[in-house]
């Protein structure tokens, strides 16, 4: 057995890898300090050749910086787990439509038009119809940090420091995080991960899974990241600020009262909530404070209808309130069921996910705003997971098939030390495809649903299910 470990001062790698040779038969298994990691076995003809293999294998480590360690005495990644007290709210209590408890603290929250995603710090995700039924659920290894679209990818932000994919029937791994950085929050952009960290950092990763760029912020404990096409905009404990998407180039940084704990983006501006109770809007273009919205207590989340039309925030005191654009509050009522750490609004309803791993749905309409404030309030649904749901855990085996059929067939291949995928289908550009790093095999096909390319071009990104072609 020869073990083996590379781990960087910059946090760049953090990583294992071990060979047991048992004679004609070698055993590779490699990861994330401190984790299980993946197991790979293989059969030779011989037990020379599976020595020889072996230590084909080790001397490519060897030269790529890994050396001989002893397994525990390095440690895994630091966790943060978001535990800021709730106390409960004096406010009437708002419309809640239906709840559904998760099991545990819930950060990850994202609604669209089929269907509400939850993930908790038990690694648990659920998906709810908008009518109030669990309609499937899978387990991540460790706990959700938060639940992120880019166009109708959904990735899940794992604690783990894996970021998940979630668009297909199993979770496959779309992107590793180097161990040091101790992940707040996450978002992608057109195939780009941007990752804010407890040091204050920002961190861009590209499709491929490799490093972009890094910049050390003004501050600390940074919950804040919002990627769009032009910018990464990033806020801590002393502001917000923007970076160049291409290159991290510093563009402007604003300060605000108190630490920043959430943020928000619409097309011109991006939103972060603070410690001092406020909400900031601020302009994309040149960080102008253009409104401030007013609460009563230390804003986890906040979100807005579209375009900014209204501004919702969720505060430590389990209220949530609603804004015009111009700051002036137009309501504020109770959750009954913990303060929001996150939030989304569409079609007229307020989803929130909270300290005690609710996630409920609130009337936001005109019409029941005002009778909530009034005290006429539903009888809130208790949406139950039926006991049969079985969760599906991410996996690196592949179903297998024989024939194309309507899907788009593509390779993978060898280029240098590195492992790339290309579409093998006629009709498209020989551009590199975004691909799952943890099923690449030189020389193996797969059969995928579709492809789309990226908005900037210049790669594609796969969609639906994956499997291997024989």
């Amino acid at each position: 057995m020869t073990y083996l470990e590379l781990s960087e001062d910059d946090g760049s790698a953090h990583k294992f890898y071990e060979v047991v040779v048992a004679g004609t038969e070698v055993t590779i298994t490699y990861g994330r300090i401190g984790e299980a990691g993946q197991r790979k076995v293989s059969s030779f003809p011989t037990a020379d050749k599976a020595r020889a293999v072996a230590d084909k294998k080790l001397g490519e480590k060897l030269r790529k910086g890994y050396a001989p360690a002893v397994r525990g005495v390095r440690q895994r990644r630091q966790v943060t787990r978001r535990s800021i007290t709730s106390t409960r709210s004096t406010a009437r209590q708002a419309p809640v439509l239906w709840r559904f408890d998760s099991g545990a603290a819930a950060f990850g929250i994202f609604v669209d038009e089929e269907r509400c995603w939850v993930g908790n710090q038990n690694g648990d995700v659920y998906t709810i119809a908008h009518s109030g039924q669990v309609t499937g659920r899978f387990r991540l290894p460790d706990g959700v940090k938060c639940i992120v679209a880019d166009d109708f990818w959904i990735y899940a932000g794992c604690d783990d420091g894996k970021v998940y994919d979630l668009g297909g029937k199993v979770p496959r791994v779309a992107y590793e995080i180097a161990a040091d950085v101790d992940i707040y929050w996450l978002d992608v952009h057109d195939g780009v991960l941007g990752v804010s960290d407890q040091a204050g950092r920002i961190t861009t990763i590209d499709y491929e899974d490799e490093f972009q760029w890094a910049r050390k912020g003004h501050g600390t404990s940074a919950w804040m990241v919002r990627c769009d096409s032009d910018a990464v905009y990033h806020g801590h404990s002393n502001g917000v600020a923007r970076y160049d998407a291409a290159d991290g180039t510093p563009q402007w940084q604003t300060p605000v009262a108190g630490a920043v704990l959430f943020g928000w983006q619409e097309e011109h501006s991006v939103y972060a909530g603070t410690s001092r109770s406020t909400v900031h809007r601020l302009a994309k273009s040149d960080g102008a404070i253009e409104a401030v919205y007013r609460c009563d207590g230390a804003v986890f989340s906040c979100a807005t209808a579209p375009g900014g039309r209204y501004v919702f925030a969720g505060d430590s005191h389990s209220s949530i309130y609603c804004f015009d654009a111009s700051g002036e509050r137009l309501w504020k009522l109770g959750t009954g069921c913990g303060s929001a750490y996150s939030m989304q609004f569409l079609d007229d309803r307020l989803y929130i996910v909270t300290t005690d791993g609710t996630l409920a749905c609130i009337d936001a309409s005109e019409a029941a705003i005002k009778a909530a404030s009034g005290g006429t309030v539903p009888v809130p649904v208790d949406v139950k997971a039926s006991a049969s749901l079985a969760a599906v855990e991410p996996s690196v085996v592949l179903e297998t098939v024989t024939h194309a059929g309507d899907g788009v067939v593509v390779e993978c291949v060898r280029e240098g030390d590195r492992l790339r995928v290309r579409v093998a289908s006629p009709g498209y550009e020989t551009w590199n495809v975004q691909f799952p790093k943890n099923i690449r095999e030189p020389g193996a096909r797969y059969l995928v649903e579709g492809l789309r390319s990226s908005g900037r071009g210049g790669f594609y990104r796969t969609y639906g299910e994956i499997r291997r072609l024989l």
